[in-house]
């Protein structure tokens, strides 16, 4: 573990402030769940809580049913990293840090269908995306007890590929059910 080289003492209610500074880099925002433990030295640890990490097996068998029923690239993503991904390019955004533009798309709570051939501009995905090999994107948030946990995006880097209709209700549909597998 690494020295800050900040300070914070414990109020009488147990409490500590995270310091700015590090709740910017690690994208921690008001109202996130963290995960409180201790390790075997004896230290506190603080980490990010992701719903839809604890269900990555689960993520990986709609990512891969997905994928073999459209034929598309499938990733699934917690708020901050993506957990599953099936098809091609797996090794380009799994795990890797969301783009602060699919965060903003995400803020917006309704799926996004973009197509190169109807002149949309493809959204990088992950922070140093290469938007340039895309040719079509769907993404659709997914809501958990009124929270967004996650999303689900189809990818394509097909020339000449187009999202359809149906291609964004499946993913909009998978969303809906994970997010409510969530809630239980």
């Amino acid at each position: 573990m690494r020295a800050t080289g900040i300070v914070r003492r414990i109020d009488e209610l147990g409490r500590v402030v995270i310091p700015k500074e590090i709740r910017r880099t690690l994208r921690i925002r008001e109202g996130d769940p963290l995960e409180i433990y201790t390790d075997h030295d004896g230290e506190v640890v603080l980490k990010k809580y992701s719903p839809v990490g604890e269900i990555a097996a689960i993520a990986k068998d709609y990512t891969d049913s997905v994928h073999r029923t459209l034929g598309h690239i499938v990733l699934i993503s917690d708020r901050d990293q993506v957990v599953a991904v099936s098809g091609t390019g797996k090794k380009d955004q799994w795990e890797k840090q969301l783009s602060s533009e699919l965060d903003e798309v995400l803020k917006e709570r309704t799926a996004v269908i973009k197509n190169l051939s109807d002149g949309d501009k493809m959204l990088p995905l992950v922070e140093g995306d290469n938007t340039e090999i895309y040719t079509s994107q769907i993404i659709s948030p997914i809501v958990s007890d009124g929270e967004i946990i996650g999303s689900v995006i189809l990818l394509s880097r097909d020339q000449g590929a187009k999202m359809t209709n149906v291609d964004l209700k499946v993913t909009e549909t998978t969303s809906v059910i994970i997010g409510r597998q969530m809630e239980q």
